[in-house]
């Protein structure tokens, strides 16, 4: 079951993928086209994963701005859950570059507008804030792991700068999520999802950042993280 939940996944990737990028190709590419398919994706993994949602905060995020979305990282099935319940109706994330190499895949992310990040080369992870800043200004919030990689126990690991840099140079506020229980889903290290969990996703008021210091910033999502995810 769960091996057959992993293949759906990559399936439903590939779908909306091959479009996207046939899109781009000829210059076609819409930003509402790449939403559609985004939310349907999450809604269809999550679907069929039986992952039982709980999700609080979502209806007091203001949804006539962009924001800049932090959470903890869990697994990699953080992301269709956070596109099944994020509610702004347009969001890019903050990847690591290896993610665009997958073939296909890589391609797909690029034309929506997805931002590579490579950590190991300082020029490379400049010009990718400048994009997140490019992408904000345009109307589209930006969802970002501070912690920087998927969690390996289940703890919260420290929050790096750049996304808070990012948020302050384009005045944005940020809205924290913590995530509960996307670590059972798919654990580290395994390929196979596990069907029927509980999983929870709480939102945060707004944080302005306008003449706030990063060490605050820093500091006030992480207390709103370790206050609201839950321990495994």
């Amino acid at each position: 079951m769960g091996r057959a939940l992993s293949l759906y996944t990559l399936y439903q990737i590939a779908r909306i993928s091959a479009p996207t990028v046939l899109e781009a190709m000829v210059g076609r590419a819409r930003r509402e086209d790449h939403d559609r398919r985004l939310h349907d994706f999450a809604r269809r993994v999550v679907d069929r994963a039986g992952i039982q949602l709980t999700v609080i905060g979502a209806d007091e995020v203001p949804l006539e701005r962009a924001f800049v979305y932090m959470s903890n990282h869990q697994s990699h099935m953080d992301i269709p859950v956070l596109y099944a319940t994020v509610p702004s109706p347009t969001l890019r994330m903050v990847a690591k570059r290896e993610l665009f190499r997958i073939p296909g895949f890589g391609r797909a992310m690029r034309a929506a507008s997805f931002i590579e990040v490579d950590r190991a080369d300082r020029a490379r992870a400049v010009a990718s804030l400048k994009r997140a800043s490019e992408l904000i200004e345009s109307g589209v919030s930006v969802w970002i792991a501070p912690e920087g990689s998927r969690t390996r126990d289940g703890s919260l690991g420290a929050l790096k700068k750049g996304g808070f840099h990012l948020a302050r140079d384009t005045g944005t506020p940020i809205v924290p999520v913590a995530l509960s229980g996307t670590y059972r889903v798919l654990p580290p290290g395994s390929t196979a999802i596990q069907p029927g969990m509980p999983v929870k996703v709480v939102f945060g008021a707004p944080i302005p950042v306008d003449g706030r210091a990063t060490s605050d910033l820093i500091d006030e999502v992480s207390r709103f993280l370790a206050a609201h995810v839950e321990p495994l």
